[in-house]
């Protein structure tokens, strides 16, 4: 934030886009929730392909082909998250007193039978009952995320279908929470005497909140058909949209999902080499 500030950007926050505002096949802005305009001759959405083409501008407005390959471009997340604030860095039996261990991240999924356990769950419609977790304590690394002693553990949860076969996330979310504490309880005994307090965040939060569709956090399933030339469709693949100065960034674009900043890195280049007058002026 404070390199963007530095170069003279600004960021906002509260200030949801309702729509790309665009005419005669041009962009010249945004339109916020609360009915602010903002006019820009140049507009890049880093959301997903299905908000990027269907939402934030009228479908009708563009070719066919791309808002049939948008519409067949799959979503289904398959992830959670849960976050923990806890008194202590927990006890791996035979590592007691190390909090080396925990500056990197930890994956709880022992065996191969274990995985597949897991993703059977999901398969019928439910988040999974031993869940793979993929884990970090964060405040090991950066300790003012956390008051002096106490730390953060933040947890990746697999595998939770936005679809449940049998009742709804916003009832069953304490319960996934409960799955997960349980499964770290196993391998980290003593686990939930350290807990302060704990958030469960749902594929269906991760879309209310983020704006994930269907809370895919790659914004888009990466399946083969999914990649390279045909992400996020055929045609399409390099950051252009059908409405001039407006462009698409983000993991539902290539090179896909991920915290790398490949994609608004690449996004980057194709903006300021359409725009080079302007980057210079």
């Amino acid at each position: 934030m404070r390199s963007l500030g530095a170069l003279g950007g600004t960021i906002r926050l509260d200030a949801a886009v309702e729509r790309v505002v665009y005419e005669d096949g041009r962009v010249s802005g945004v339109a916020l929730k609360d009915g602010t305009e903002i006019h820009a001759p140049i507009v890049v959405s880093a959301l997903g392909p299905r908000r990027t083409f269907t939402q934030l501008v009228d479908p009708n407005d563009m070719p066919d082909d791309l808002i049939r390959a948008i519409t067949e471009f799959k979503f289904q997340g398959s992830a959670s998250k849960v976050n923990f604030a806890l008194s202590a860095v927990p006890t791996f039996p035979g590592l007691e007193g190390r909090t080396d261990i925990f500056t990197g991240f930890t994956n709880v999924g022992p065996s191969l039978d274990y995985l597949e356990e897991a993703f059977t769950d999901c398969l019928a419609g439910r988040y999974s009952r031993r869940p793979f977790i993929d884990c970090r304590v964060q405040s090991t690394v950066d300790p003012d995320m956390s008051p002096p002693g106490k730390h953060i553990l933040s947890c990746f949860v697999m595998y939770t279908p936005y679809k449940l076969a049998q009742g709804y996330w916003d009832s069953e979310r304490e319960n996934l929470g409960d799955a997960v504490q349980g499964t770290l309880e196993a391998f980290f005994p003593g686990f939930g005497g350290l807990v302060e307090h704990r958030e469960a965040v749902t594929p269906l939060d991760i879309e209310r909140v983020v704006g994930l569709s269907e809370g895919n956090i790659f914004a888009g399933e990466l399946f083969m058909p999914q990649m390279f030339l045909n992400r996020p469709a055929p045609g399409w693949n390099q950051y252009l949209t059908p409405v001039a100065g407006y462009y698409q960034c983000g993991s539902g674009t290539h090179p896909g999902g991920g915290v790398m900043g490949g994609p608004g890195k690449l996004a980057a280049r194709q903006v300021l080499s359409d725009h080079a007058g302007l980057a210079s002026s």
